[in-house]
């Protein structure tokens, strides 16, 4: 059994609005997953729902086996699960400051850690960016930056929301790039976007919300 997420009975309103209706999804590790739909369709909302991030009105939850029923339950699980904001917030220190962060607060002891740092800065292609401040980063570099502080944590379980958005082509192709190259076979990947080549993604299983049911 390769499954690390699972939901059962996914309910979620707005107001009078029943935004999420999702009988039941299972993610298994290994697999890329594709999340598309229109704007406001609550695609953000379902992935803020599986990190932990926001409450479901109901719904039955579990990750590698375990029941996570309790939105602060899915929002300890990290970093073995990692939701990346859109517009992730970086700290006004430095780009490698940024990237070692988890690993600092995880023990990993300094030497170590410098070492993870520079493999994933040059995963990334941003090694020549390594003591920048964040505010001097264009948008491009600074969603890969979230990415390679994400992915030096090997969380088995990533969520990237619309990671593409609002890059100019050039910098849409290196995000690209990176995302193709982010799944391993004891991870899994769920992408929310509406980007047309993330979309035509290979090897991706493609999901679409819409009216509230993932189909």
């Amino acid at each position: 059994m390769n499954s690390i997420f699972s939901l059962q009975n996914l309910r979620k309103s707005h107001g009078e609005r029943l935004l999420l209706n999702v009988e039941a999804l299972e993610m298994l590790r290994g697999s890329t997953y594709l999340l598309l739909g229109e704007n406001g369709v609550g695609k953000t909302t379902l992935l803020k729902i599986m990190a932990g991030l926001e409450a479901a009105d109901n719904g039955n939850f579990q990750f590698d086996g375990q029941s996570v029923n309790n939105a602060s339950e899915r929002a300890a699980l990290a970093p073995r699960l990692i939701y990346v904001h859109q517009h992730s917030y970086l700290f006004y220190t430095s780009v490698a400051e940024n990237i070692g962060y988890g690993l600092k607060l995880r023990g990993i002891a300094k030497n170590e850690r410098d070492q993870l740092v520079a493999a994933e800065m040059a995963w990334a292609g941003i090694s020549h960016l390594r003591d920048v401040p964040p505010n001097q980063l264009s948008g491009g570099e600074k969603q890969r930056v979230a990415m390679a502080r994400a992915r030096v944590l090997k969380p088995e379980l990533l969520l990237l929301d619309e990671p593409t958005a609002n890059l100019d082509d050039a910098a849409r192709e290196q995000v690209v790039e990176l995302i193709a190259h982010m799944r391993d076979a004891n991870n899994c990947v769920v992408i929310a976007t509406h980007d047309k080549e993330l979309s035509e993604m290979q090897d991706a299983v493609k999901l679409k919300l819409e009216d509230g049911r993932v189909q």
